[in-house]
């Protein structure tokens, strides 16, 4: 869902590559997504824009059932939830809400601002967009609205998520370089170990977990290895056009 919900996040605050992440969930298990999770980014200042600046920022992401504390100035019963999720940009004067796929936009101030439409709106579901634009001739193509220019960055931001999750057993907030598609403050020698089993029982009413974990691994190889997959043999990704 981070792919329709962090949509107008990565395109409105203008993000590209993290440099720190860190994240938390529940039981975490080696062949499944835990049931909740949170996940923190910040993002490096970028260009001002004409009428707003672009310091550094962070983004957290919720999930699962979680939401963030309220803001201030909520109405009482208001659910932050609109259309399958929800997003708030907190700013210096104002708070924006918005809904999934940025639906539904409001200023906790109850101001209705005067802003110009700089975007192509979508009529139909952005999967026929993308259809629209694979028929059309290149010579007279409408862009769709996410291009993969921009997809693919972006799609990056939110497989994020998952190596932050991953590395969490290691305890630290991990600093990113995007370009050579790497941690760089894993230590060598830093070792981590998923949960393979639970072993959850309860016995005369008393829970508790008999856990079946993996031996450590070496935590640069397994984030390596999350980052670019080695593929069973007879199977890998194409090369992408550069």
């Amino acid at each position: 869902m981070a792919c329709h919900i962090l949509h107008p996040v990565f395109k409105g605050l203008k993000l590209g590559y993290p440099t720190k992440v860190q994240g938390s969930s529940t039981l975490l298990l080696t062949d499944c997504a835990p049931n909740a999770q949170m996940v923190k980014f910040t993002f490096p200042a970028r260009d001002n824009m004409p009428r707003v600046a672009m310091p550094e920022v962070e983004v957290t992401w919720y999930d699962g059932g979680l939401m963030p504390m309220r803001p201030v100035g909520l109405p009482a019963g208001k659910s932050l939830n609109v259309d399958g999720g929800g997003v708030i940009f907190h700013g210096t004067k104002d708070t924006l809400i918005c809904g999934c796929y940025g639906v539904s936009p409001y200023l906790l101030s109850g101001r209705v601002p005067n802003a110009p439409k700089v975007l192509r709106e979508v009529t139909t579901s952005h999967e026929m967009d993308w259809v629209r634009a694979c028929k059309e001739d290149a010579s007279d193509q409408v862009e769709t609205a996410s291009p993969f220019s921009e997809a693919g960055p972006f799609n990056e931001m939110v497989a994020m998520r998952v190596l932050a999750v991953r590395l969490q057993g290691l305890n630290q907030e991990l600093h990113w370089d995007g370009n050579k598609m790497e941690f760089t403050n894993i230590t060598p020698d830093a070792t981590i170990r998923t949960v393979i089993r639970d072993g959850f029982t309860i016995k005369d009413g008393h829970p508790s977990f008999n856990k079946t974990v993996t031996d450590p691994v070496n935590a640069r190889e397994f984030a390596a290895e999350m980052i670019s997959h080695t593929y069973c043999d007879g199977w890998k990704l194409p090369d992408m056009p550069r």
